[in-house]
C-alpha cells in the first residue's frame, strides 16, 4: 500500500512538469496527454531508484523527452497535421498564444530547449546534462531558437 501512496505522491510531485514539457515539445493537448501517462507508466512499471531530488527530476524531464522524441519521429506522426494546425485566417491570438504557437513550430530540438530554459528555468549546464549534449549546443541551439524566433515574429508584423 505503502508504495501506491509513494507513486501518487510522486505524480502529484511531478506532473506539471511533465505535462508542460509534453505540451510544449509536442504542440498539442492529446499528445501531451498520452506522453503524460506513458511517462508514470514507466515510472510505476519500472520503479527507478534515484540519489536525489535533482536525479528524480532529471529522470522524469529525461523521460518525457524521450516519448516526446518518439512519438515526434514515428512514421505516422510526420504525415498527419493536428487539427489545431488549421486555422482560419481572420482568427486573432493575444500575443502570449501567438508567441506559444511560434514556440510550438519551431524544430522538437529549440522547443525543447526553450522550454526546459525558459519555462523549467533550468541552466545551460542542467540542460546538457540532462540531454546528453555539450553545453556549447545548447548554447547554439538556445540561439538559434531564438533567432528563428525572432524571424518569426518580425515576418507575422509584417
Amino acid at each position: 500500500m505503502s508504495n501506491q501512496i509513494s507513486a501518487e505522491e510522486i505524480i502529484k510531485k511531478y506532473s506539471d512538469t511533465v505535462y508542460r514539457l509534453a505540451y510544449s515539445t509536442c504542440k498539442n493537448k492529446d499528445d501531451a496527454d498520452d506522453i503524460f501517462q506513458e511517462v508514470f507508466l514507466r515510472y510505476i512499471k519500472y520503479k527507478p531508484s534515484f540519489r536525489n531530488e535533482e536525479h528524480k527530476k532529471a529522470w522524469f524531464i529525461r523521460v518525457t523527452l524521450n516519448c516526446c522524441k518518439s512519438l515526434y519521429s514515428s512514421a505516422e506522426r510526420k504525415m498527419s497535421v493536428p487539427l489545431e494546425d488549421i486555422k482560419d485566417s481572420n482568427e486573432t491570438y493575444d500575443s502570449h498564444y501567438e508567441l506559444l504557437d511560434l514556440v510550438k513550430s519551431l524544430p522538437f530540438k529549440y522547443r525543447a530547449v526553450i522550454h526546459l530554459f525558459y519555462y523549467e528555468e533550468l541552466s545551460i549546464k542542467e540542460i546538457a546534462k540532462l540531454t546528453k549534449q555539450r553545453e556549447s549546443t545548447i548554447r547554439t541551439q538556445l540561439t538559434r531558437a531564438r533567432k528563428l524566433l525572432r524571424e518569426r515574429l518580425e515576418e507575422d508584423e509584417l
